[in-house]
């Protein structure tokens, strides 16, 4: 709680700097830091009035907070008053959070003491609010959790269309650091920060959010509703699922729902062996290396496409259901495939569908965020496109997502496209007699393979 004090008066005092720079032009009937209570305020009694009341425990909190008295008709008044509703409060970004995002996009502040990350502090910190408030009493409200994170993702988003969700790049110390203990806020930086995956991330961020009100209620002695953790990943080749299975190992160590925050990633070949009783002993071993983090089974539906006699995906399975349950604290099993081959590979056993409680579906992306991810694995190289190759590049892959041909793996593709052009840049070059940085750096149209 003393965290989250420290996390809003640093947010009133933002509101002051931004106010003394002459962000904020119109004229308002009170200061910015007020503004900002008050929109706290709104935030919580929107989450409050989900369940058309507001408890005692939820007072308590508002009153510590915010110092404000609150009862259920000021809520009703304020719900009534400034719309606090689903579809409509969460649909609009505060005006304040708006100077917070000018202040910081346009570089409003000289020496700013917040390094133009005010706005990204913000939206933080309406998070870990949010969390906090939902830990605060006995009952557990997933409706609360969801509308939350709707919020939050709202925030990012639009954080995101100024460039204010990007990562810094981190130093070789900071790395090291990083990977011993990791930073909750950077890490959550990092996936929000990821080309695309809207659904993806409203359906991840819930879940972080569900399992850090858990936690909140665990080192308050509070009763906690049992959560299966374990999750299926469905989509096409390329999009995202190992990349956002990776980060979520990582942010459930930070919060502390698993202990190392590793990922072990395995095929069928790494779980099935060709004789009796040496499938159970490969399984466990992964388990045994997985514990801790998460457990990543690609192509999970290979373990139940060749059932008969003499296939061993099925003692895979069996081993694998009943680690499952015997290491639920301290393991998460994600299966990943094709979306119809893991819906039959989820029916092929009676207690697997029971097993998983989040069901995620990864979209193959779109030509524009194709275009994204080459910028920035080309800005990740050093290397950038001509306006040209731009321009091709672009043309390229609407028609790769148009086609769809047969292969065609989303950001996949990208790599090899980008490898290939690269290849195809260097010899082009190697020969010429004077090269510059800008020579080094641009890939031409020439170069691209097409």
């Amino acid at each position: 709680m003393e965290e989250l004090k420290k996390k809003i008066e640093e947010c009133y005092n933002m509101c002051d700097a931004i106010e003394k720079a002459g962000v904020v032009k119109q004229p308002m009937k009170t200061s910015l830091r007020e503004n900002l209570k008050f929109e706290f305020l709104k935030f919580l009694v929107y989450l409050s009035c989900l369940d058309g009341t507001i408890l005692a425990a939820e007072q308590k909190f508002i009153k510590d907070m915010l110092d404000f008295d609150i009862n259920l008709e000021r809520a009703n008044k304020l719900k009534y008053d400034n719309a606090l509703y689903v579809g409509k409060y969460d649909s609009v970004v505060p005006m304040v959070f708006k100077y917070f995002v000018l202040a910081d996009a346009g570089r409003k502040i000289e020496n700013d003491e917040y390094k133009n990350k005010k706005a990204k502090m913000l939206s933080d910190t309406y998070r870990l609010l949010g969390q906090s408030y939902a830990a605060s009493t006995d009952i557990n409200s997933g409706k609360e959790v969801e509308c939350l994170t709707k919020y939050c993702t709202m925030l990012d988003i639009y954080l995101k269309e100024f460039g204010l969700l990007r990562q810094d790049k981190k130093t070789k110390v900071e790395i090291e650091k990083e990977v011993e203990k990791p930073d909750l806020d950077t890490l959550m930086g990092e996936f929000n920060g990821l080309t695309g995956l809207g659904a993806v991330k409203q359906d991840v961020n819930e879940m972080i959010n569900l399992m850090k009100v858990q936690k909140m209620r665990e080192e308050r002695g509070m009763k906690q509703t049992s959560v299966n953790k374990h999750m299926v990943f469905m989509g096409n080749p390329g999009t995202g699922k190992t990349t956002v299975a990776r980060l979520l190992s990582k942010i459930y160590a930070a919060i502390g729902v698993v202990s190392k925050g590793h990922l072990v990633e395995v095929d069928r070949s790494g779980l099935v062996s060709g004789y009796i009783g040496q499938t159970a002993m490969k399984v466990t071993d992964v388990i045994e290396e997985s514990l801790g983090g998460i457990l990543f089974i690609d192509e999970a539906y290979t373990l139940t496409a060749g059932k008969g006699e003499g296939d061993f995906g099925q003692e895979a399975i069996d081993t694998l259901l009943k680690a499952m349950e015997d290491n639920r604290d301290d393991l998460i099993v994600i299966v990943a495939g094709y979306t119809d081959l893991m819906e039959e590979f989820l029916d092929s056993n009676p207690g697997l569908r029971s097993r998983f409680n989040k069901f995620i579906m990864f979209e193959d992306y779109k030509a524009e965020e194709l275009m994204e991810i080459l910028n920035s694995m080309c800005k990740n190289q050093d290397y950038m496109l001509s306006r040209d190759a731009y321009d091709a590049s672009m043309e390229y892959f609407k028609n790769r997502c148009e086609e769809k041909p047969e292969g065609f793996a989303n950001a996949r593709d990208v790599r090899n496209y980008l490898e290939k052009a690269i290849a195809k840049q260097a010899s082009r070059i190697v020969n010429l007699t004077e090269v510059d940085n800008n020579i080094l750096a641009i890939i031409e149209k020439e170069d691209l393979p097409i």
